[in-house]
C-alpha cells in the first residue's frame, strides 16, 4: 500500500471516529435537553398558574381585582394542558369558578375550587417526578453509550498512533543516516528497502545517486570542483567585501560581506551584468564609476566610500585589482577580469573622530591655565608689584614667549577640531548617577575651595541607573561645575540637584553669577561661541562638546538664566 493511501486511511478513520463521537454526543445531549425542557415548559408553568390562582382566591374578599387575576391564570392554564386527566380537572375548575362569580360568599365553592387546584398541582407534580426519573435513566443510558463509543474510538486511535508514525518515521530515519554518510563523502553507502511504496522508489533513486557520486568522485572534475569550493570558502571567510568580474563586467563571485553592504542576495548578482545591477543599486553604481574609465582607477582607489553597514555609517577604501594571464604558447598578457576589495577603515575613522574630540577637549582645558600664566606674567611686569633685575626680566620674557607659542599651538588644535566628520563613539552602559555626581564633585572640590564657594547637593535616594557613557557624562558635569565656579563670586554657593523625572534622570547646576542675556541663550551651545563682553577667557568649546556628548547618548541639555540672578544648566539621561 502506498504511503498516501496509508495516511488517508489512518487520518480518515480518525476523522470518521471523531464525527461519530460528536454526533452521538450531540444526539444524546439534545434528547436530555428536550426531556428537561418538557418538564420546565409544561408542568412548571401549570404549577405557577395554580399557585397564582390560590393567591388570588385568598384575596377575593379584600381585593376587587382578585377574580380578574384568577380568571387570567385560568385562561393560561387552559392553553397549557399536557397531562392525561388534566383537561377534566381544568374544566371542573372553570365550572366552579363560574359559580363563584355568582355566589362570591359561598364558602363551599371556595373549598371546591381549592380542591380542584390541589388536584391539578398534584397531577403535575406526579408528572414531574415521572419525567425526572425517565430523564435520569436516559442520562445513564447516554453516559454508558458515549463511554462505550469513546472507548472504541480510543482503541482505534491508539492502534493508529503506535503503527502509522513508526511505519513512516523508521524509513525516514534510516534514509537520514544514509544521507549523512553521503555528506561525509562515504559514497559506498546504500539503502535496502524491500517495500512497494514511495520509500522503496526513494531507496532505488538514492542508490543510483550514490553510485553516480562515487563515479564522479573518482574523476578529475571532482578535484577541480573541490578546489573551486576551497577558493569560494576563502573568499567568503574574508572580513572585507570582495566582488569579482570577468572581462565583460559580468559578476563572477560575491562574498558574504559584500552581500551585506549591497543589500542583495547571491542569486540576484552571480552571472549578471554589473551595469544592470547598477541601475537599481547605488553602491554598485559607485563601484562601477572607476571601472568605466581605467585611467581613474588609481584616483578612485584613494577615495573612501561612505556606506551604511553594521547598523552604522561605515567607511571603506576601494582597491581594484586587474587579473591578467599569459595563455600557453603566447607572450602577451590577456586581461580576463578584475575584482574589487573594500577595506573597512571604519575603526580608523572612529579613532580620527575621537582624536578630534580629544583635541578639542584638551585645548579647552589647556588654554585656561596658560591664560593664567600670562596674567601672572603681566603682574610680574607691573612695577607696582616690585623691582626686578635684568636676569629676572629675561626669564619673564622667555616664559612669555613660551606661553605665546603654546597658545598658538592650541589655536591650531582648535582649528583642527573643526574638521570633525562622523558620530561620537560612545561606550553606553548602565551607569550610577550617584557615582557620576561623586566623581564630578571630587574633581572640582579644590577649585571651589579656592574661591570659598559652597557646593550644596540635593540628590534623590535610590536613583535608577541611566543609559550613558559614564566617563563622558562625568566630563560634562565637571564642565558645568567648572563654569559655575568660574562665573560665581567668592563666598557664594552653587546648587547641584539630581532627580528622577518620568523616564529620565535630571542633573542640574545652578549658580548665582551675573547670568546670560536671553538673546544669547540659543547660541550658548554653539561651537566657539562666547558671550560678548565676558571677562572670562575661554575657547567656546566646552558647552558645545557637552551638548554633543549628551545628545549622542539620547539625552537633552538645557539652560535657564536671568540677568543678575544667575544661570541653571541641566541635562537629562534616559533611565
Amino acid at each position: 500500500m502506498k504511503i498516501k493511501a496509508k495516511l488517508l486511511l489512518g487520518i480518515g478513520s480518525l476523522f470518521i471516529l471523531i464525527i461519530l463521537l460528536a454526533a452521538l454526543g450531540a444526539r444524546e445531549i439534545n434528547a436530555l435537553s428536550a426531556a428537561t425542557n418538557n418538564i420546565l415548559v409544561a408542568n412548571y408553568n401549570t404549577l405557577d398558574y395554580t399557585r397564582n390562582m390560590l393567591i388570588a382566591l385568598d384575596e377575593v374578599e379584600t381585593n376587587k381585582n382578585a377574580l380578574n387575576k384568577f380568571e387570567s391564570n385560568l385562561a393560561k392554564q387552559n392553553y397549557n394542558i399536557t397531562e392525561i386527566g388534566e383537561k377534566e380537572l381544568t374544566e371542573k375548575l372553570a365550572q366552579d369558578f363560574e359559580k363563584l362569580k355568582v355566589y362570591r360568599k359561598d364558602e363551599s365553592l371556595l373549598l371546591f375550587i381549592r380542591k380542584d387546584l390541589t388536584d391539578i398541582m398534584l397531577l403535575n407534580m406526579q408528572a414531574i417526578e415521572r419525567k425526572s426519573n425517565v430523564a435520569k435513566q436516559q442520562a445513564t443510558d447516554s453516559t454508558l453509550l458515549i463511554a462505550l463509543t469513546g472507548t472504541f474510538c480510543f482503541v482505534i486511535s491508539l492502534i493508529l498512533i503506535f503503527n502509522l508514525p513508526g511505519n513512516i518515521a523508521n524509513p525516514i530515519k534510516e534514509l537520514t543516516q544514509s544521507i549523512k554518510q553521503i555528506a561525509s563523502m562515504n559514497y559506498k553507502e546504500r539503502i535496502n528497502f524491500e517495500r512497494d511504496d514511495e520509500f522503496g522508489e526513494l531507496a532505488t533513486s538514492f542508490n543510483i545517486m550514490a553510485e553516480k557520486l562515487q563515479e564522479y568522485n573518482s574523476s578529475n572534475l571532482a578535484k577541480l570542483m573541490f578546489e573551486k569550493k576551497r577558493i569560494e570558502m576563502l573568499i567568503n571567510n574574508m572580513h572585507d567585501p570582495v566582488i569579482g568580474f570577468d572581462e565583460n563586467k559580468i559578476i563572477l563571485f560575491v562574498n558574504d560581506e559584500a552581500l551585506k553592504i549591497l543589500g542583495l542576495k547571491a542569486e540576484d548578482l552571480i552571472d549578471k551584468p554589473a551595469q544592470d545591477i547598477a541601475l537599481t543599486n547605488d553602491l554598485m553604481r559607485s563601484l562601477l564609476q572607476s571601472l568605466i574609465n581605467e585611467r581613474n582607477i588609481e584616483i578612485q582607489n584613494n577615495k573612501p566610500l561612505k556606506i551604511y553597514a553594521d547598523n552604522k555609517e561605515s567607511y571603506f577604501e576601494k582597491e581594484i585589482v586587474n587579473i591578467s594571464i599569459i595563455p600557453t604558447g603566447e607572450k602577451e598578457a590577456q586581461h580576463i577580469g578584475l575584482f574589487i576589495v573594500l577595506n573597512n577603515i571604519t575603526p580608523f575613522k572612529e579613532l580620527d573622530f575621537a582624536k578630534t574630540n580629544f583635541i578639542a577637549t584638551i585645548s579647552h582645558e589647556l588654554k585656561t591655565p596658560i591664560s593664567a600664566i600670562k596674567a601672572s606674567l603681566q603682574l610680574l611686569e607691573n612695577k607696582n608689584t616690585g623691582v626686578i633685575n635684568d636676569d629676572q626680566k629675561e626669564l619673564i620674557t622667555s616664559i612669555k614667549e613660551d606661553s605665546n607659542r603654546l597658545l598658538k599651538i592650541i589655536g591650531e588644535l582648535l582649528n583642527l577640531s573643526q574638521v570633525e566628520t562622523g558620530n561620537i563613539h560612545l561606550n553606553i552602559q548602565s551607569g550610577d548617577p550617584n557615582k557620576i555626581l561623586h566623581y564630578a564633585l571630587e574633581a572640582v572640590k579644590m577649585e571651589a575651595d579656592q574661591k570659598s564657594i559652597k557646593l550644596n547637593v540635593t540628590a534623590d535616594d535610590q536613583l535608577p541607573s541611566v543609559k550613558a557613557d559614564t566617563e563622558k557624562t562625568a566630563w560634562v558635569l565637571i564642565n558645568l561645575l567648572t563654569n559655575a565656579i568660574r562665573y560665581s563670586k567668592e563666598h557664594s554657593e552653587i546648587l547641584i540637584e539630581v532627580s528622577k523625572i518620568n523616564d529620565t534622570v535630571l542633573f542640574s547646576v545652578k549658580d548665582y553669577g551675573k547670568g546670560i542675556e536671553a538673546k544669547y541663550k540659543d547660541k550658548i551651545f554653539t561651537r566657539y561661541f562666547q558671550i560678548p563682553g565676558s571677562s572670562k577667557a575661554g575657547t567656546g568649546l566646552g558647552l558645545s562638546i557637552s551638548k554633543e556628548f549628551i545628545e549622542a547618548q539620547g539625552g537633552e541639555i538645557m539652560v535657564e538664566s536671568i540677568i543678575g540672578e544667575g544661570s541653571k544648566f541641566s541635562f537629562s539621561l534616559n533611565i
